[in-house]
């Protein structure tokens, strides 16, 4: 039997779980390193390979916070940025969580604002609760769809 209690508990935790990705995305469109770095476990795994090869490029996978916070924040120094998070189902089972979602990124040169590429990404998250917040350990993108200048990414 499911009570109130239990239910307002699941539904505050799967409301963390996204936090955890809101705070990511906004971390890199801020270039808030310290928010970017919340969000993420100490030995987190972002791997953006499926997402890259569709666009044309190789991109590494990047393990450990550190590591992700500055390469993130280096190779997208010159785009301006913007992420939006919808369709999030989360799945919960203890201290470890699992999220499917949909990430709008617009990338847009600095340089040259008439210029952009806009991709539809599915995340497949993967997340702990670490002292009762909610951190990405391992997040995996790839490509639903994209328009736009492509060669915006090589000025990555």
């Amino acid at each position: 039997m499911t009570t109130t209690r239990s239910l307002t508990h699941e539904v505050v935790d799967k409301l963390a779980v996204v936090e955890a990705l809101y705070r990511f995305a906004a971390g890199i469109d801020l270039r808030d390193e310290e928010l970017l770095s919340s969000s993420l476990a100490e030995n987190a795994v972002s791997d953006f390979r499926p997402a890259a090869a569709k666009a044309g490029f190789e991109y590494p996978v990047i393990e450990g916070r550190d590591v992700i916070v500055a390469a993130l924040s280096t190779s997208l120094r010159a785009l301006d940025t913007s992420h939006s998070v919808s369709n999030p189902r989360v799945t919960i089972n203890g201290d470890t969580a699992r999220m499917d979602v949909l990430v709008e990124a617009q990338h847009v040169p600095r340089s040259d604002p008439s210029r952009c590429y806009l991709m539809k990404n599915r995340y497949d998250v993967e997340l702990i609760r670490s002292d009762d917040v909610w951190v990405i350990t391992r997040n995996t993108v790839d490509n639903v769809w994209r328009t736009g200048d492509p060669s915006v990414l090589s000025e990555i």
